[in-house]
């Protein structure tokens, strides 16, 4: 099957790279000549344009778009959307708010354009584990991209099946499902997402927690000098809190336990926000999911405002003295 992808970066070009080696075809552009030119020599055809993928699509054409969200994804569909025909389909598999996915399916619907929302979860990892997609659209749009979804998808596998699954659809044991209409795609993404803040987020006070297992504070018979790259291993190996995350930290810990290149600022997607968001238009409580990401925001400052304050207040009311700032643990 052919298709046209828009934005060539870690994931956009490994899409196309597994496409390719599965035997389908592709026309890529991207507004890097040099990324292009890296895709052509693998096998895919050049476009100089917008206007130039277009033209190099067979009907009905296909047009994937791979960009961040915000304001280039919107300009990339509105001028797709002018350029494609009826019964032609857009796929957006970036990380776009699902509300803008409802309101551009709407738009395109009435020029007979198909709109595919596609949460797309893999990294750069993809080409070689596949892609877990969630998706959003027409029954019929989405049936009609099978042949790609299923070729991007991870596929069983060697994970156990699920016991009682007899008679559901197939695709989910492949790691990918038609989530619902247009929207919900992206919806199902952006709580998965959110969960990711909030796994990353105990992972991480775990490991601070036995770091710190040698503190001066505590009494010297209750101290541990614990190899957190051993134990990050040991947990990848039957522990119930294994997982692929898991493996990503033992691999850094194994690298540098004391992770000196990383300075701690963590930035956020977005999509975080707008779990919560949604959270609070369901009236669901997320805890965990809203701590994860007001940690996110505190790591980005090396003295917080907040704390400050905190401290005044102390001092106010009970005449408490700051102690003197800790330098990093060893």
């Amino acid at each position: 099957m052919q298709l046209g992808m828009i934005g060539l970066g870690r994931m956009g070009g490994n899409i196309v790279r597994r496409l390719l080696r599965d035997g389908h075809t592709a026309v890529v552009y991207d507004r890097d000549p040099k990324a292009v030119e890296a895709l052509a020599a693998e096998g895919a055809t050049a476009a100089s344009s917008l206007e130039d993928l277009a033209a190099k699509l067979e009907a009905p054409r296909t047009a994937w778009v791979m960009l961040p969200a915000g304001q280039i994804t919107e300009e990339t569909v509105r001028a797709l959307g002018g350029l494609l025909s009826a019964d032609d389909c857009i796929i957006d598999g970036g990380n776009s708010f699902y509300q803008d996915d409802v309101r551009r399916a709407r738009d395109l619907d009435a020029k007979g354009i198909h709109y595919v929302d596609v949460g797309t979860s893999g990294g750069v990892w993809g080409l070689e584990r596949g892609y877990c997609m969630m998706i959003g659209g027409h029954k019929a749009a989405v049936d009609r991209l099978d042949p790609i979804f299923r070729t991007l998808a991870p596929g069983l596998g060697e994970i156990p099946r699920t016991p009682g699954r007899d008679g559901r659809d197939p695709r989910a044991e492949q790691g990918y499902i038609h989530a619902g209409p247009n929207g919900a795609g992206h919806f199902v993404k952006m709580i998965h997402n959110g969960i990711e803040y909030g796994l990353m987020q105990a992972y991480a006070e775990g490991f601070d927690i036995l770091r710190h297992a040698n503190a001066p504070d505590i009494p010297e018979e209750r101290r541990f000098d614990l190899n957190l790259g051993d134990i990050a291993e040991v947990w990848r190996r039957g522990s119930v809190v294994s997982s692929w995350l898991l493996d990503l930290t033992a691999a850094a810990l194994a690298g540098d336990e004391r992770l000196e290149g990383f300075s701690g600022y963590v930035e956020d997607s977005g999509e975080g926000r707008w779990t919560i968001n949604a959270a609070i238009e369901e009236a669901v409580p997320a805890t965990v999911l809203s701590s994860a990401l007001y940690r996110r925001f505190r790591s980005r400052e090396d003295e917080s405002y907040a704390d400050k304050l905190l401290s005044a207040m102390r001092q106010g009311f009970g005449g408490h003295k700051e102690p003197p700032r800790r330098g990093p643990a060893p």
